[in-house]
């Protein structure tokens, strides 16, 4: 039984991964075309379907949207019973069909027609009703689905999906999309904070702990204690920042019996601490934390002492 389960997954991958490398005879023109038409478009591009396809169309129109092209869904069925009023003037509508003559799409084909729409069919037979309409033709046709005795939708949405990130990506590349732009529109995902999340925008939050250069002992302690953050900056008479004490210095200073009761802050500090820019990006905090084994670092702006940024900052926000 477990040979035949891996069998069976095994030979599903092989089918749908054939399926996909045979698209590449189909990026041809009007794929071409295709793509330049969604470019130019000056309103939205509708993407419709039935069934699977229809599963398949929202995360086309996802993909498309978090890119930077406007999209929006409508299911074929909801279009014919009135919903075919969100299509504008200056819409594209593309529909997403295997078969390209359900009952479904065989009603709404004639009306996008009618609106002058530039209708784009996502096919797999390219003597449907869908194909022979369409303005523009991108060819979907699969060999054979992936499912026992070719039944249920497996390497033909497979190869819809695929047909869609590749439109996606050209967009991306003729808009010269950039990781500045995909910021934009993931501001609220791990991947988009490494993108635009800065320093200050988290130090911001933190306490600024400090301590005089001639401050005792107790007074670091209590510092670094109250302000939670494992670290206090001393600041020389100017008010310059003259070094740091972490709590790690602190125990480095009690295991080599360094300890006396006048000691100052000035006597046990680390000169010249690790620090980063305010305007730097949060990601570049985590790189530096990492290649040099600490987990806080001493924020600036202008060079001057700004705050601190701790790595528990970068886990809460997930950029770890």
């Amino acid at each position: 039984m477990e040979n035949k389960i891996i069998n069976t997954a095994k030979e599903t991958i092989l089918a749908e991964s054939r399926s996909v490398s045979g698209l590449i005879n189909f990026i041809n023109e009007d794929f071409e075309k295709a793509v330049l038409k969604i470019k130019s478009c000056k309103g939205r591009l509708v993407i419709s379907g039935i069934g699977k396809s229809a599963i398949i169309a929202q995360k086309i129109v996802a993909s498309l949207n978090s890119t930077g092209t406007p999209s929006v869904f409508l299911h074929a069925a909801d279009a014919i019973h009135g919903d075919i009023g969100m299509v504008q003037q200056e819409d594209i509508v593309m529909i997403i069909s295997k078969s390209g003559d359900s009952p479904e799409i065989k009603v709404l084909v004639p009306i996008i027609k009618n609106f002058k729409n530039t209708l784009i069919a996502m096919c797999g037979n390219m003597k449907s009703y869908l194909a022979k309409c369409a303005d523009i033709v991108l060819n979907t046709t699969v060999d054979e689905e992936a499912s026992p005795h070719n039944l249920a939708p497996t390497s033909s949405t497979t190869a819809q999906m695929v047909m869609g990130d590749a439109i996606a990506v050209c967009l991306m590349d003729l808009r010269g999309f950039d990781s500045d732009d995909f910021a934009k529109f993931h501001p609220g995902g791990a991947l988009g904070k490494k993108l635009y999340l800065h320093v200050g925008d988290l130090s911001v939050n933190n306490e600024k702990p400090s301590v005089k250069a001639e401050s005792l002992l107790k007074e670091v302690i209590i510092e670094i204690t109250k302000k939670r953050l494992g670290v206090t900056v001393v600041l020389d008479n100017k008010g310059k920042m003259a070094g740091i004490i972490t709590d790690g210095d602190l125990r480095r200073m009690l295991e080599k019996d360094l300890y006396h009761a006048g000691i100052l802050a000035k006597d046990i500090m680390t000169i010249n601490p690790k620090t980063i820019d305010s305007k730097e990006l949060a990601v570049n905090a985590l790189d530096m934390m990492r290649k040099n084994n600490i987990t806080q670092l001493v924020v600036t702006l202008n060079n001057e002492y700004e705050g601190i940024i701790h790595l528990h900052d970068l886990v809460r926000e997930g950029i770890i």
